[in-house]
């Protein structure tokens, strides 16, 4: 989970202000105390954290908290407006030239995952209606180019490459003129990276940029790597003038140091978030959204953007159509598992609900890999077309031929098949005005243990 370790330390630090019904200036000193720590073991940069703590602290003893109904909670609204003020306050969006194409030029070191994120921003900016070229500068990096060229593939994006025999900025010259004569409106120009900040990468990079005048320069860096992300980020922003940074692995950063003090240390917005390996794991960065993630008080508004872009809507309302009229089969339930699966893994999803990044160790069908969904979509594809529209037909054998199909038991057939039933009762008692009944008596039906 992203800054799992901060999160939890920052929520135990505020858990004991809750119990105090008012608050001295000795117990807000004692809590940023702890938050200091956290913050710093999160290895957040040290004078970021000083700064901040100090800010926060002068707020938390002013006399609207003090004499607050609830100081706790404004403590929290004060470290949460300060959080984000230190990642940016607000989203910061790539530019575009008035005049296409609008050159994006990625820069940073070896292993970041430059190359990779290059293609992410152009499955993202095609999906805004952009035409986007990908560029193979990279030329010293064995298989670079063909990498890219893979990653193009996959997301039916073209790469624009002349080899690894000419220059870099011979190569994104051309690659600017292949553009404008090919109605290519955005060249994503992939540079080479070292292992470390020297002269030769960067007066090769200062040499590209003279050459093709970049709208945007994003620097890529590895957020697991701490404070040398941010360092990285100082150092080519100094020699080269970086205008934003692309956060990659931050989805196996329990830190997230990099995250909140880069844009401190720098002066220059995360614009991007790289959350996964999969070719649509990039997400614009919304300062106040991971503040709240931070705090543990979910992120709604990247969940419901999430659904937008996974679900089909008319199947949606097919569906809901159907769960009015009790006709739900096992085709609809389906469909609606795939369509789970497109939000992603169900332990990022939880992250985003409020309260609920904390319960998934409580949840003891809780399945972070997907596995129960696996198994309860195979037993549903080895059923014939007949038997998952018609799911009374369901007899012993045939449930010993679904389970040989799909490589599982007849009990965990039988459980489906009991779950199924079980979801379509409680749909039919929730459009009948049952399920409010039960609830104003203070009952609940049990809900059937789904793996999502």
């Amino acid at each position: 989970m992203i800054f799992e370790g901060l999160s939890d330390k920052l929520q135990n630090a505020f858990s004991k202000l809750k119990s105090k019904g008012k608050l001295t200036e000795t117990d807000v000193k004692a809590v940023m105390r702890e938050v200091k720590m956290a913050l710093l073991e999160a290895d957040v940069n040290y004078k970021v954290v000083k700064d901040f703590v100090k800010v926060v602290q002068e707020r938390c003893v002013g006399e609207d908290v003090m004499k607050s109904l609830t100081p706790a909670q404004m403590v929290i609204k004060i470290v949460n407006e300060e959080l984000t003020a230190l990642m940016g306050d607000v989203q910061s969006k790539l530019t575009f030239a008035p005049q296409p194409p609008t050159v994006i030029m990625m820069v940073g070191l070896q292993g970041a995952g430059k190359t990779t994120t290059s293609g992410k921003l152009a499955g993202y900016l095609k999906k805004q209606g952009k035409s986007p070229l990908l560029v193979a500068c990279d030329v010293y990096r064995p298989a670079a180019i063909t990498q890219l060229q893979v990653v193009g593939e996959k997301l039916d994006i073209p790469v624009f490459s002349m080899g690894d025999k000419l220059s870099p900025v011979d190569i994104a010259k051309a690659s600017i003129e292949y553009a404008k004569n090919n109605s290519n409106d955005i060249v994503i120009i992939d540079t080479a990276g070292r292992l470390h900040v020297d002269e030769v990468l960067m007066q090769e990079l200062k040499d590209i940029k003279a050459t093709s005048g970049p709208q945007e320069i994003l620097l890529v860096v590895d957020s697991m790597t701490g404070q040398d992300a941010v360092n990285v980020s100082e150092s080519f922003n100094e020699a080269l003038g970086i205008d934003g940074v692309v956060l990659t692995k931050l989805d196996g950063d329990t830190r997230g140091g990099a995250a909140l003090s880069i844009r401190s240390v720098t002066k220059k917005p995360i614009k991007f978030i790289g959350m996964g390996e999969k070719l649509d794991n990039l997400e614009p960065f919304h300062p106040d959204r991971m503040a709240s993630r931070i705090l543990g008080m979910g992120d709604m508004l990247s969940l419901i953007e999430k659904a937008q872009d996974a679900m089909d809507m008319e199947k949606a309302k097919e569906l809901e159509q159907k769960l009015r009229k009790s006709e739900m089969d096992f085709e609809d339930f389906l469909t609606q598992l795939e369509q789970v699966q497109n939000l992603g893994p169900l332990d990022k999803l939880l992250d985003l609900v409020p309260g609920m990044g904390n319960m998934k160790a409580q949840m003891g069908n809780f399945d972070a890999n997907g596995k129960e969904i696996k198994r309860t979509k195979a037993i549903v594809q080895s059923m014939t077309i007949e038997e998952r529209r018609n799911p009374q037909i369901l007899n012993a054998s045939r449930k010993k031929r679904i389970a040989r199909g799909s490589g599982t038991s007849v009990q965990d057939v039988n459980r489906l098949i009991k779950q199924f039933n079980e979801m379509k009762k409680m749909m039919k008692m929730f459009q009948s005005g049952g399920m409010m009944g039960k609830m104003k008596k203070g009952g609940f039906p049990k809900l059937p243990n789904f793996p999502f």
